[in-house]
């Protein structure tokens, strides 16, 4: 039995040799299906993977208040509203009425991406980013402290000089050293440095990874533009209350707006899971868009196979003659077939398994995405490329192995 197999892949490796650019162009055909299911497919699972990460690393308990919404576009026809700037006095009056129990309030604004930073004789180019925040930003942003420790509340309230860094600064500014205790200097400001953040990576070429965290009132002496825009984000330590907390939230902060009852909200409310939401329902869409890509090219290379191998028969009608006339059954025929079909199906899913890695891999480096390996879509690749190998096949074996062997022979 083994043998039997063995010698008929033997001859269908020889048949694929003998009508090569015939099986070139099939393999192609099919490759180009797989590589578009799993290039897309791929490229949809870094920007799922990278987003995701990013998004879910402020924690499914925390909402944020801030300028606009998230989904907020300009109206076809209408300008779009202007919300006032989530402004200083906001932000006190925020933390002053809003008392919902087990909440920590974050504060923070950007004082600028283009900082230059400075530490002995080392200087970094001025692209860092400087963020001004209480005590709660590091644990309701999902940051984690690699080395050191975060500022207290006492250093937020003193306008202490100490500040926590990224990993890139690091990197840039200290080399092989410890950065804790060491003194920095921004904007000709000395900070102590009594922390160092875990890296966090780049998304949309957002570098996460090169900025400083000062403290809020201490950012505020030093970056003093009268429009600032303040941030604000809540984490809810019970899950359950979550809902009710951000109720709340809105309520206090249409009061600190002073909006009627009528009036609609000149401000946004962004729940991290909502955004994950949206973003997974983005990549549903571009998912299905790659199997109905996939699907109608794969059908048109299950024609092409199928035509392929009924070409194949005809040109080998002597040959099964031969066969059957030296007491080949029909089963050993048509099994000759299927065989050829299947390689060839499978190699142009492996080709374009491989194509589609390398598109998803090339998408994912060139807008600095996080690759994941698409195996999800390799395993339904295999699967398809088998399937349409046993329907492609089924019609050509079965004619090859129906024919007549008199009339085979004398099949000029």
């Amino acid at each position: 039995m083994f043998s039997l197999v063995r010698e008929n892949i033997r001859i269908a490796f020889d048949s694929i040799k003998g009508q090569l650019l015939r099986t070139i162009l099939t393999i192609l055909i099919i490759a180009i299906g797989i590589t578009a299911l799993v290039g897309i497919l791929s490229a949809v699972s870094a920007l799922e993977t990278t987003i995701s990460s990013d998004f879910s690393s402020m924690g499914a308990n925390t909402f944020n208040i801030q300028r606009y919404e998230f989904t907020a576009q300009r109206q076809r026809g209408k300008r779009q509203k202007i919300n006032p700037i989530i402004s200083y006095q906001n932000i006190r009056d925020f933390e002053n009425q809003f008392t919902y129990p087990f909440t920590k309030t974050s504060v923070s604004f950007t004082g600028t991406s283009m900082a230059e930073v400075k530490y002995e004789n080392e200087k970094t180019d001025p692209e860092v980013t400087v963020i001004g925040s209480n005590e709660n930003f590091i644990q309701n942003s999902g940051l984690k402290v690699d080395r050191g420790r975060e500022f207290n509340a006492l250093e937020v309230d003193n306008n202490s000089n100490v500040c926590i860094i990224g990993s890139d600064l690091v990197k840039a500014l200290f080399k092989d050293e410890d950065p804790i205790d060491k003194t920095i200097t921004v904007r000709g400001f000395k900070f102590k440095v009594i922390g160092a953040l875990e890296s966090k990576g780049s998304t949309f070429g957002n570098n996460q990874d090169l900025r400083v965290i000062m403290p809020l009132q201490k950012a505020r002496s030093i970056f003093t533009n009268a429009n600032i825009n303040y941030a604000l984000s809540v984490m809810v330590e019970k899950k359950e209350l979550l809902q009710q907390a951000q109720d709340d939230a809105i309520i206090s902060f249409r009061n600190i707006r002073g909006l009627t009852p009528v009036e609609d909200n000149n401000f946004g409310m962004e729940r991290s899971d909502d955004l994950i939401n949206r973003i997974g329902a983005i990549t549903g869409i571009l998912s299905t868009a790659a199997w109905i890509i996939s699907i109608i090219t794969i059908l048109g290379s299950s024609i092409a196979l199928m035509n392929i191998m009924l070409v194949s028969v005809s040109e080998r009608t002597r040959e099964i003659g031969v066969r059957k006339a030296l007491g080949a059954k029909q089963g050993t025929i048509a099994f000759q077939f299927f065989i050829e079909t299947i390689i060839i199906g499978q190699l142009g899913g492996i080709l374009g398994m491989i194509l589609g890695i390398l598109l998803g891999f090339g998408f994912a480096s060139v807008v600095d995405f996080q690759f994941s390996m698409p195996w999800s879509a390799m395993i339904w690749a295999s699967l398809i490329t088998f399937f349409v190998a046993i329907i492609s096949g089924s019609y050509p074996a079965s004619k090859a192995a129906k024919l007549d062997p008199i009339e085979s022979l004398r099949y000029e």
